[in-house]
């Protein structure tokens, strides 16, 4: 479209977010399960509001979904790594579909600067890790070396029930 605007299949331009979006966002992100009535209530907008508000999130693409935090050591993912790559030029797409069917394999970025990859997986244990590691990894042809860094402990930086949500 010559004007920019969104068409099928194309995301619309970001539109600025203002105070009442941003608690509606940490509140979400704090309780994926919140209700209308809820969220409308602790923003201080009518349910209608609310319900308008959070469906034009999820139009424009800036709430991509809803889903629970896991504690990987508590579900039985009690090995943690983050994987460096260095891939082939170009290989992006194909890498990056390769990472994406992985077990265990829970964010994937593109990257610059020493490396080009950077993956985050859970594994059952040490054992796990290092056939995902030097088996499946490895094999993708595309991928020129890894690096693995062992995760020893994790601090989740998403709102918690503890943190404020209010309007600021």
């Amino acid at each position: 479209m010559a004007d920019g605007g969104a068409g099928p299949g194309r995301t619309p331009p970001a539109r600025p977010l203002d105070p009442i979006d941003r608690a509606i966002l940490r509140l979400l992100q704090t309780d994926g399960r919140a209700s209308i009535r809820s969220v409308a209530d602790r923003v201080h907008v009518s349910r209608a509001n609310a319900y308008a508000r959070i469906n034009r999130l999820i139009d424009d693409g800036v709430i991509r979904g809803f889903s629970a935090r896991v504690n990987h050591e508590r579900a039985g993912q009690g090995a943690s790594a983050y994987i460096t790559l260095k891939i082939v030029q170009n290989s992006w797409r194909t890498v990056r579909e390769q990472l994406q069917a992985l077990p265990g394999a829970t964010h994937i970025a593109l990257v610059s600067g020493d490396f080009d990859v950077l993956l985050l997986v859970h594994t059952q244990d040490n054992q796990s890790l290092r056939d995902l590691v030097l088996t499946r990894i490895q094999s993708i042809p595309e991928v020129l070396s890894t690096r693995t860094l062992l995760v020893f402990e994790e601090t989740d930086l998403a709102p918690g029930p503890d943190l404020p949500t209010e309007l600021t």
